[in-house]
């Protein structure tokens, strides 16, 4: 049996997110998973996608750091707490910073790969730190500050 997505365990509540919801027709759907330490994600652009003819949007590119980073967030955090992704009450994280290098120029074609890795988790807030690269070269690079929400707002 495969592995399930961080985003799998979601919530009806929590699954309409454009850029990882599964509820989200119209969204990217992306799936992240461990990959021991860090967290990976592959996602492959559509001609839509585009900058400029051959370039992915860089507007895409942080939206996939932002998702993939906090959902990497929420799953650390039931890690660091010895739980399963499915138990109560759940954890689920926003973005409070976001900050996006952008070292080369994304080229179209080849799908994206997404690694995470958690730097800090100190209370509610945990810094993740992502690079995107395509065909083993990097391009990105992201630094996300995810903070908790409280548990008032988990309706899920």
């Amino acid at each position: 049996m495969k592995e399930k997505a961080f985003q799998e365990y979601y919530s009806e509540y929590f699954s309409h997110c454009y850029g990882c919801g599964v509820l989200n027709e119209h969204g990217l759907r992306i799936k992240s998973y461990w990959d021991g330490e860090e967290s990976v994600c592959a996602f492959q652009p559509r001609p839509h996608h585009t900058s400029f003819p051959g370039f992915v949007y860089g507007g895409l590119i942080a939206s996939l750091i932002d998702c993939h980073s906090t959902a990497t967030a929420a799953a650390a955090a039931y890690r660091s707490e010895d739980r399963a992704m499915d138990s109560d009450p759940p954890l689920r994280y926003v973005t409070a910073s976001l900050k996006v290098d952008y070292l080369h120029p994304t080229p179209m074609g080849s799908p994206l790969e997404l690694r995470s890795s958690i730097r800090e988790i100190k209370g509610r807030k945990i810094v993740v730190d992502t690079r995107l690269s395509v065909d083993g070269k990097e391009c990105v690079r992201g630094e996300l500050v995810a903070v908790r929400i409280p548990d008032t707002m988990n309706a899920g």
